[in-house]
């Protein structure tokens, strides 16, 4: 059963049709996800004061109900180093359309993976998982499933992801959390499903997993289409 503050996070971004990324954020966390430490700051000085408790450097992104591809827009920063620095791009951010605000996050290592499901009309909802970042764009090196997927699943997913040896660590180099990220996806086709009817897709991408932790660095949730 989705949680309430899960359908109240659904039933207010129906305005815009798609979840504000410090909200979609917030839901992953309420459901057991590991995100990365943020805030959503409205003002270039809630910027600065975010920065300066999560620690430097840190992600800063675009908030606006306009722009979901925040990167085409200008609207992500990485490396943020101090507050002179974040004054600068929270000033350039306030010029984007729609501006509503700046998410600022810790910085985090990790081997870049994408976590995706939709709500197919003939297979219902289905789980996608792969190498992330631009790379699932260039090569489309990815694995599908109708959801729900359990555990031992994805590990058949991750065998059929042709760099997924990249994954379990390849000639010396470090693999990621196999068990974590096991966890998440179970977690996600799982959450896919309780979503679905009021949802269109959902985006995990990147996903950061090291030997330690998978943590949900972005995340889109688009909404189903309304017939009104």
């Amino acid at each position: 059963m989705l949680s309430e503050s899960a359908a109240a996070i659904l039933e207010e971004s129906k305005k815009q049709g798609w979840v504000l990324e410090p909200e979609a954020k917030r839901l992953f966390a309420e459901a057991g996800f590991d995100v990365p430490r943020f805030e959503w700051a409205r003002t270039e000085e809630e910027a600065v004061e975010a920065g300066e408790r999560i620690g430097w450097p840190v992600v800063a992104k675009i908030v606006s109900p306009d722009v979901i591809h925040k990167s085409d827009a200008g609207g992500v920063a990485v490396g943020i180093e101090g507050p002179e620095a974040m004054r600068e791009i929270a000033g350039r951010f306030s010029g984007i359309e729609g501006f509503e605000g700046i998410l600022v996050e810790e910085m985090l290592p990790g081997i870049e993976v994408i976590v995706g499901g939709k709500i197919d009309e003939q297979f219902g909802a289905v789980v996608l998982a792969g190498i992330g970042g631009i790379g699932v764009e260039i090569y489309k090196d990815t694995a599908i499933r109708m959801a729900p997927v359990t555990e031992e699943n994805v590990e058949s997913m991750i065998d059929d992801i042709t760099a997924g040896s990249i994954l379990r660590g390849y000639r010396g180099s470090a693999g990621v959390n196999i068990s974590k990220l096991k966890e998440l996806i179970a977690g996600f086709s799982n959450l896919l499903v309780e979503m679905a009817g009021q949802i269109e897709s959902i985006d995990l991408n990147p996903v950061l997993c090291t030997e330690e932790r998978c943590v949900i660095a972005d995340a889109r949730i688009i909404l189903e289409k309304s017939d009104n």
